[in-house]
């Protein structure tokens, strides 16, 4: 099951993840040291920011992997219940003037179905 995460894209991913997370602790620390030599309150805002934007990235990706690993692997297949084009259901119960309205739609689908199909030969 965790081959899942294993693959070219996933394996980047935690590369960028972790190198991301790394960084935002980084910048977190900068912003601390400019906070703490009287950098004023916007310096030690951001100084809580950064590393609670690591937490947070962190927090997506282990939930999008978590995912991953539940997702089930063949629902990405599609079997051979594939319907391209399904013929519309004209509705003939109740109102009549309805009924010759979806009718008159039908065809006008029909036709072009029909000239879209002729064009591709």
């Amino acid at each position: 099951m965790w081959y899942r995460l294993l693959t070219p894209k996933w394996v980047l991913g935690h590369l960028v993840v972790a190198a991301l997370f790394v960084a935002t602790w980084f910048l977190g620390y900068w912003q601390l040291t400019k906070a703490e030599a009287g950098g004023g309150a916007v310096n030690w805002s951001y100084a809580l920011q950064w590393p609670l934007y690591g937490l947070m990235g962190l927090w997506f990706y282990v939930r999008m992997a978590r995912d991953e690993l539940r997702r089930d692997p063949d629902a990405d297949h599609p079997g051979n219940a594939v319907v391209l084009y399904q013929r519309p259901r004209i509705d003939t119960t109740g109102d009549p003037e309805l009924a010759a309205y979806n009718a008159y739609l039908a065809e006008l689908n029909e036709r072009a179905l029909g000239q879209r199909s002729s064009h591709g030969r």
